[in-house]
C-alpha cells in the first residue's frame, strides 16, 4: 500500500465520521448526501489504488 491510496483512504474514513456527525446535528439531506457521495468515492478510488498494487 503507498501513500497515496492509503491517504485516500483515511480521508474517506474522515467524511465517514462527518457524516454520522452531519446527521447528529440535523443537517440537510443535500448536505450528508453530498458528504457520503465523496467519501464513498474516496473509498473506491484507494481501495482500487491497492488492487492495482496486488496484480
Amino acid at each position: 500500500m503507498n501513500g497515496t491510496s492509503t491517504a485516500l483512504i483515511l480521508v474517506g474514513l474522515f467524511l465517514a465520521g462527518g457524516i454520522y456527525s452531519f446527521v447528529k446535528q440535523g443537517m440537510p439531506k443535500g448536505v450528508i448526501v453530498l458528504l457520503g457521495i465523496g467519501a464513498t468515492m474516496c473509498l473506491a478510488a484507494g481501495v482500487l489504488r491497492i488492487e492495482g498494487l496486488w496484480s
